[in-house]
């Protein structure tokens, strides 16, 4: 058995019916050539036959959600026709439908008393394709596990036809379990308490230099404007989805000497303006973007293994090439301050930032609390290669995250091949027409290879109030 770890067992503790801090996936696959008109229930029966997950998804939680400060996870039966799902789209089976039962889904909470996952296998796409929406609990994995886990599902060959799926990556090995003396019981927790002091210590001797400078992260944490997406959130999701070309973020990345995760990020800044501008809602600071970074994991233990730092948008600027580069700065420190800590050290400084969140989501206040910052915008990348499940070739996969009370929209992205994969998760009664920030995401990529030089001056949108920064 094993223990929730302090930050696994926030993101427990923050589960509410309208804040459920599970974390998903929507895949669609093209059928191959010669598949049968049952292919998606042959598929379903094939999946349901090896009920196997993966560590610790054969697991529930032994005390439920508010059962000690740090739950643990117990092996438990898994009930295969509760957990893989099949359904099937409402005709025309287009885009729109599937993003709308895809989000309705998302909508609604795991059961906290079940192994927390759900699977369902969604046929009836149009163009001769399914989908695969998956979610899982925050508490149980993150986004860097999450993609190792999906891409451990599928096959990197067309002709395979096992059907590979999560329960088949790893059978679990009943050992005997043996009962630990008092000595190991005791000791156990007071190691983890030491090796939290040492980081607590090695944290607070960083931060004082951590908040030096125009470009510090933790400084620009005290100057979040409140924005529209900061406000109370109802239970119910929209999802905006968007693929943006490798090639062409690379050609920006490299014109400029940034990365390729700063030009996402430029590209959401530039997204967010025309949006706000167009809803009359623009603060006059930028918005702050909380960028969560992956760390280590040497215990090769489930859960969350992140630290988040904080950069600007640089919605305060109307030159999609002064944004950039000010992301740029901002995100070469902020990674240069967490890649100096260590594993201790970061892991209080991940602490440290949920800490208000917990306290705020837990007592109902956070809404009415400034904001941290405006929204999570975070990238992971799932495979360089194109994978296949039961001989389906996997077309793209689109993230879909969580929102905390008072934080009505994330930003999640995933690189799958010569892609990049857009999620925005918002709040249905806060985020009036989302899915324009699907559209916009494509023409700020478009504006910000015109002002780099690598294409023509597109026609300019929405203007509005222009600030400098200097890049010095």
């Amino acid at each position: 058995m094993h223990r929730l770890s302090p930050i696994d067992a926030a993101f427990l503790r923050m589960e509410s019916k309208r804040t459920p801090m599970h974390v998903g996936a929507m895949m669609t696959f093209k059928l191959p050539d010669d598949a049968p008109a049952d292919f998606c229930q042959r598929l379903v029966q094939q999946m349901r036959e090896q009920p196997f997950m993966p560590y610790p998804f054969s697991c529930r939680l032994a005390r439920g959600r508010f059962g000690g400060y740090r739950p643990i996870w117990e092996d438990s039966e898994v009930d295969m026709e509760y957990h893989l799902r099949h359904s099937a789209l409402p005709f025309p089976g287009g885009e729109k439908e599937l993003g709308v039962l895809v989000a309705r889904m998302h909508s609604h909470p795991l059961d906290l008393s079940r192994p927390l996952w759900e699977c369902h296998v969604i046929e009836g796409l149009e163009g001769r394709r399914f989908a695969l929406y998956f979610k899982a609990h925050h508490c149980a994995i993150d986004g860097v596990g999450a993609m190792r886990m999906v891409h451990n599902w599928l096959s990197k060959d067309p002709s395979d036809r096992r059907g590979v799926g999560p329960w088949t990556v790893l059978e679990r090995k009943h050992a005997p379990q043996r009962t630990p003396s008092l000595r190991e019981r005791v000791a156990s927790p007071a190691r983890a308490a030491a090796a939290q002091i040492r980081g607590l210590k090695e944290l607070v001797s960083k931060l004082g230099a951590m908040v030096q400078g125009e470009d510090s992260s933790v400084r620009l944490a005290l100057q979040v404007p409140r924005s529209l997406f900061n406000q109370r959130i109802s239970q119910q999701r929209r999802l905006g989805t968007q693929i943006l070309s490798l090639a062409r973020l690379r050609g920006v990345a490299e014109a400029e000497g940034v990365t390729v995760n700063d030009v996402l990020l430029a590209i959401v800044g530039g997204v967010f303006r025309r949006y706000l501008l167009e809803q009359r809602a623009l603060p006059e600071r930028s918005l702050i973007a909380s960028v969560p970074m992956g760390l280590a994991r040497p215990d090769g233990n489930p859960g969350t293994a992140a630290a988040g730092f904080i950069t600007p948008l640089g919605t305060d600027l109307d030159d999609p090439i002064e944004r950039l580069r000010w992301i740029h700065r901002v995100t070469v420190r902020g990674k240069r301050d967490l890649s100096s800590m260590s594993s201790a050290a970061q892991s209080q400084f991940a602490l440290l930032g949920i800490a208000p969140l917990l306290l705020g989501q837990v007592t109902g206040v956070l809404p009415k609390l400034p904001p941290l910052f405006n929204c999570v915008v975070s990238n992971v990348v799932l495979s360089k290669e194109p994978l296949y499940l039961m001989g389906a070739e996997l077309e793209a996969m689109y993230p879909v995250s969580f929102l905390f009370d008072g934080y009505a929209l994330n930003v999640t992205l995933v690189g799958y091949r010569d892609g990049v994969a857009v999620g925005f998760l918002g709040c249905r009664d806060a985020i009036p027409s989302l899915q324009k920030l699907a559209v916009y995401s494509s023409e700020a990529l478009g504006e910000l290879e015109a002002a780099a030089g690598l294409a023509p001056p597109a026609k300019k949108t929405a203007r509005g109030r222009t600030r400098s920064r200097s890049s010095s």
